[in-house]
């Protein structure tokens, strides 16, 4: 077997092991090392010490010098090293300050107080509690950009809410799980964070050009909730005023300026350091990270069981994406080593395709991976794999980048593996269906479908912020 097909039978193994159910972080590391230790294997330089022993050596320093000799592999090196970039990596520094902001914010009991004030302020909007609570989830899983924790609680929040009020159950469920992806397509996204160590895209200029296309999702799901309350009034019937009571105008301003002015100042700040240069995106995230701890005080909600689990939460995911990319820079070396990226190369050139062709085939792919895997997999471990076929079809990273993380909000809403559709299963009262979600889910999974369109046919959408504020 050829080392190139010795690559290609690498990655056809990971992903089988994959859909068997095994760690993905811990099966990459072990293929990576398993697979590099016959790519890198040179007998003569590692067995050289102990070949030279005479035949008058005691049988312990026979065995320590062939153990040693055993270990004496550069894929060993080539382990530590790229365990060491990565925990090195400045970039991937912003990912547990954001994270321990999200959870802070979370356990700040900040969401029912938005989601009663933007209920009450939009009251006279048809479908006025959809529009709420799809506002609530864009700001909230802004500032968090965890999605199960996103959906999770909005679902206890705003689902019965929606349910009491004699909304459509799909249409209720579909609104809540589309809102709670958003957060890892607006920035400040965790998700773009790690697109840009993998890629090495700047990430300052990835959070403006994820600005445009997040508002234009945000604003489709808008437009339909709306649209459809009007279009069909039963699915999101008019509040009475016992359900929603009338609040002076004074008494509601005060309402906004103590529960939607804290969270958006606090994510308008970090963003805005990040995108002005007032701040580097770990330095922002730092402050982040303080201000979701000051709006908990301030909310009288830190105590030292909920600050507790936020470190837990924050420390467990960033293991998780720490080790990923370790695994997968592992394995990426080896299979190129190898090879393999030279063949998928070869094979993409040979297929002749345009730049919009590979651009549509490269999303498929994306689309279907999103089925079985989850968003951080497929950024750390197969985005790279396109990576290098962007400079061949003269296509920017960037761009790239942002149909991306367009793309992984399918990953939640597409049956039969919508995660965010399990999340709220999870939670739901016994008489909401799991067809209902998925039902309801749809017509946001077609949104996500046209804003795709719209950023594919004008493509300035994406860099008419990087290059108004940081040039060409």
């Amino acid at each position: 077997m050829t080392d190139p097909q010795l690559a290609l039978t690498m990655l056809g193994l990971f992903i089988f092991l994959v859909f068997l159910g095994f760690p993905i972080a811990f099966t990459l590391m072990a293929m990576g090392i398993g697979f590099g230790y016959y790519a890198y294997f040179d007998a003569d330089r590692m067995w050289r010490s102990f070949n030279r022993l005479d035949d008058f050596a005691g049988t312990w320093d026979s065995f320590s010098l062939w153990v040693d000799g055993f270990f004496n592999n550069r894929i060993f090196d080539l382990f530590i090293n790229q365990t060491y970039t990565v925990m090195s990596n400045e970039v991937l520094t912003a990912v547990p300050l954001f994270l321990f902001m999200g959870y802070v914010v979370e356990r700040a009991n900040i969401v029912e107080r938005l989601f009663t004030t933007l209920n009450i302020a939009s009251k006279n909007v048809p479908g006025s509690l959809g529009v709420a609570a799809l506002i609530t989830c864009a700001l909230f899983a802004t500032a968090t950009g965890i999605v199960g924790a996103v959906v999770t609680l909005m679902g206890l929040l705003a689902l019965p809410a929606m349910l009491k009020a004699r909304y459509d159950t799909s249409f209720a469920a579909g609104i809540i799980c589309a809102g709670g992806t958003l957060g890892i397509l607006i920035p400040p996204s965790i998700m773009l964070i790690v697109y840009a160590a993998a890629s090495g895209t700047s990430i300052v200029r990835l959070y403006a050009g994820a600005l445009l296309p997040g508002f234009l999702l945000v604003g489709l799901y808008l437009v339909y909730v709306v649209g459809r309350s009007i279009v069909q009034p039963s699915v999101a019937p008019k509040p009475t005023d016992e359900e929603v009571p009338h609040v002076p105008a004074l008494r509601l301003i005060v309402m906004i300026a103590t529960s939607f002015l804290p969270l958006a100042v606090l994510i308008l700040s970090v963003l805005g350091s990040i995108l002005f240069g007032l701040a580097t995106p770990t330095e922002a995230a730092a402050i982040g990270a303080l201000g979701g701890l000051l709006l908990a005080v301030s909310y009288r909600a830190l105590t030292f069981q909920r600050l507790r689990e936020s470190v837990y939460l924050t420390v467990r995911t960033t293991a998780m994406v720490c080790w990923l990319f370790v695994g997968s820079y592992t394995f990426s070396s080896v299979f190129s080593y190898l090879g393999g990226e030279t063949v998928i190369s070869e094979f993409v050139r040979g297929l002749d395709l345009s730049p919009l062709e590979f651009l549509l085939l490269a999303q498929l792919i994306i689309f279907l991976l999103g089925w079985p895997l989850e968003w951080s997999e497929i950024i750390i471990i197969f985005v790279p794999i396109f990576l290098p076929l962007l400079e061949m079809f003269g296509i920017d990273p960037l761009f790239f980048g942002i149909l991306v993380a367009l793309n992984l909000q399918t990953s939640f809403l597409t049956p039969p593996m919508a995660m965010s559709a399990y999340y709220l299963k999870g939670i739901a009262p016994p008489e909401v269906k799991l067809t209902q979600i998925f039902a309801g889910i749809m017509p946001f999974l077609f949104m996500v479908f046209l804003s795709m369109a719209v950023v594919y046919i004008f493509p300035q959408i994406v860099f008419y912020l990087p290059d108004a504020i940081y040039g060409n």
